[in-house]
């Protein structure tokens, strides 16, 4: 068996601990009322796109979200929250160092073992959801959990859509499909952008993603038979009919969204064995991009 396979099928008891351990670490975690940046890489950027969406929407306070590598040097934060797995990653700790002593610094990482816990202010550890697998799923999605908690936004109902979503039958339309288009509005924005990268990186399927409502904007032009267009969350009204016109399968994400980019995952995994892919170590990646030291 696949790491990611097992590691993706305990993510609703990940989440559970995750969740437990919110309240314990919130003076580690944005305060309200403090303007505050969420960075990351890759999987950790989406995530942190989905977390400033949250967070600010539940009126906690102006959040926004950067890819570690392009965050504005000029902009001034109250707190700067770095999503990284491995800890190691070099754009993320560049930024922790880059502002050290003006700008506080949460990093939420799976590795105790490394730079991280030296360079940020604060850390919280979720060595529970570490992976092995070069792709991320419980991870990720736990530190999305983690604050969730931490905002108010998590519930029971998330840890059993997150139970169904690991034995529901994935429909074989979906297997046979050779293009995927992820939506989401808001928060679910990051997690459709998560959503193409781990279809990308663990199946090399063709997949994209959009604001739902940026999908009529040109995109659903690609939508014919054999392409599937996934909304995690609700729909903006009379998208799914324009898509049904088109031929192309529809998916309606009924569970919890975050729950949604389990079956996501699922799919990403079974695509990439009927393909005879390995998902644990994608074709070009590795588990952290460090870089050479700057000459």
């Amino acid at each position: 068996m696949h790491h990611v396979a097992r590691e993706l099928a305990n993510q609703p008891e990940c989440w559970q601990r995750a969740a437990a351990i919110a309240a314990d670490r919130a003076g580690d975690l944005p305060h309200a009322g403090e303007r505050t940046a969420f960075v990351g890489c890759g999987t950790s950027y989406f995530m942190a796109q989905a977390a400033a969406a949250l967070r600010e929407s539940a009126g906690l306070g102006e959040s926004d979200a950067f890819a570690a590598s392009e965050f504005p040097a000029g902009r001034r934060y109250d707190r700067i929250v770095a999503f990284t797995r491995s800890g190691t990653t070099t754009e993320v700790l560049r930024l922790l160092e880059q502002v050290r002593g003006t700008t506080r610094t949460t990093a939420i990482t799976g590795d105790p073992a490394t730079p991280v816990m030296q360079s940020a202010d604060d850390v919280v550890v979720l060595d529970f959801a570490d992976e092995q697998s070069v792709v991320q799923t419980r991870f990720a999605t736990s530190a999305l959990t983690l604050l969730r908690a931490h905002f108010g936004l998590h519930s029971d109902a998330v840890i059993e859509d997150g139970e169904v979503a690991l034995v529901e039958p994935l429909p074989q339309a979906l297997l046979d499909c050779k293009q995927f288009s992820f939506l989401g509005t808001g928060w679910t924005v990051g997690l459709a952008n998560e959503a193409a990268l781990k279809m990308r990186e663990a199946s090399l399927s063709w997949t994209e993603a959009y604001p739902a409502m940026e999908y009529r904007h040109g995109p659903i032009s690609i939508s014919t038979a054999g392409t599937a267009t996934w909304m995690l969350g609700t729909a903006p009204d009379g998208l799914e009919g324009e898509v049904h016109a088109t031929g192309a399968h529809w998916v309606t994400g009924g569970l919890d969204p975050l729950a949604e980019l389990v079956r996501i995952q699922r799919l990403a995994l079974a695509l990439a064995e009927a393909r005879g892919l390995d998902p644990d170590e994608p074709r070009h990646l590795s588990r952290s991009v460090i870089l050479s030291p700057v000459a």
